[in-house]
């Protein structure tokens, strides 16, 4: 069972633990400091003041009112002209070093940005394989396999699910992308709409996705006023946005906290998700199946009640549901024959259950 992943050492899951707790200070209290520009002062009547100065994305130079020319401001300066490593880098640098995995430079890049520019604070939540990477550092694991992506993907719950936001909160997640200056573009449908996914005609195996839970309001997508972007709707994503957790994404460039779905969640939803895929999408889906059973076997020998908690709640909700993961529950089965016990063995006891129809807004499975 833990051949899909091995424990990593006491000192790198404490280096992980004291680089997220860092990188969460600096999500929730980050300094003018950090931002790329630099400080001018002004005089005016007699008085100096200090102004943070950047070129924004449109090439204009914008200031940012710092404060009086006080202790507090000029110790602000002083740490903006440290030239040594920020501490949150060296403590990168640090679980990188002994065996945390970090992801690639240029797609730590791109989660940064979208983070610079609000999207984490807006509620999206990093999915997908860069996701599967941070739940690994996070239970203090290496995985053993099926952590290899050229996609970068993110997911917001839209309007399906209720989460606690400012009720005027707007960002411009297109504008973040083009602020990156790699060369991406929005891929445009038939009608001529822009969809969810960006890619760059250069280095097309590099996509950005934006994904969002399927309503009744149908399967295409849909623009997100709020954050100036398209969202791909795609069914039983719900299950997977429901519970998310925060965690640290990092290369050796940085770090930053990022949303998360529950690992255990993500896991089990990777059997829906094997489930679905077909065709020319068989590469991938070996890769769902990996990343569940990688997540399950963790589950399966630490947390067993909570696994199969979860599981309940999968199959409860209907029979679309139950047949997906019964497809992704044969297909794990058959690469780890050990998760019989905690995978089947429930299921005579969920019988009564699963039959109930659930009272949700869910389009039918």
């Amino acid at each position: 069972m833990s051949e899909a992943y091995s424990e990593l050492s006491s000192v790198a899951q404490t280096a992980y633990a004291q680089l997220f707790e860092s990188a969460q200070a600096r999500h929730m209290l980050r300094p003018a400091g950090d931002l790329n520009g630099s400080f001018a002062k002004k005089d005016v009547k007699g008085t100096s003041y200090w102004y943070f100065q950047y070129r924004d994305i449109d090439g204009k130079v914008r200031q940012i009112y710092a404060g009086p020319d006080n202790e507090r401001v000029q110790q602000l300066i002083k740490k903006r002209g440290t030239p040594s490593m920020a501490p949150i880098d060296r403590l990168a640098a640090s679980a990188v070093a002994l065996g945390c995995a970090p992801v690639l430079p240029k797609h730590f890049r791109i989660i940064r940005r979208l983070a610079e520019y609000g999207f984490f604070k807006a509620g999206g939540v990093l999915i997908g394989t860069h996701a599967f990477i941070a739940m690994g550092n996070m239970l203090g694991v290496h995985w053993a396999d099926g952590a290899r992506t050229q996609d970068v993907d993110f997911a917001h719950a839209g309007k399906s699910i209720s989460i606690a936001l400012p009720s005027d909160i707007r960002i411009d997640v297109h504008k973040a992308i083009d602020s990156l200056e790699m060369g991406f573009l929005p891929i445009h449908s038939f009608n001529g709409s822009s969809g969810a996914s960006y890619l760059n005609p250069d280095e097309p195996e590099l996509k950005i996705d934006f994904l969002t839970p399927l309503t009744r309001a149908g399967a295409k997508p849909f623009d997100f006023k709020e954050l100036n972007i398209a969202l791909q709707p795609l069914k039983f994503m719900e299950f997977s946005l429901e519970e998310t957790t925060q965690g640290a994404i990092f290369s050796r460039e940085g770090a930053l906290l990022v949303n998360l779905p529950s690992p255990i969640r993500y896991g089990l939803h990777k059997l829906i998700v094997y489930g679905e895929r077909e065709g020319a999408y068989r590469t991938k889906s070996l890769k769902d199946i990996m990343q569940s059973n990688a997540i399950l076997s963790y589950y399966a020998r630490h947390m067993p009640e909570a696994l199969s908690r979860n599981l309940d709640d999968l199959l409860s909700r209907g029979p679309g549901w139950r047949k997906r993961a019964e497809h992704g529950i044969k297909a794990v089965l058959r690469l780890n024959p050990g998760l019989e016990t905690v995978l089947l063995r429930p299921s005579a006891q969920r019988g009564a259950r699963n039959t109930k129809t659930r009272n949700t807004s869910r389009p039918p499975g």
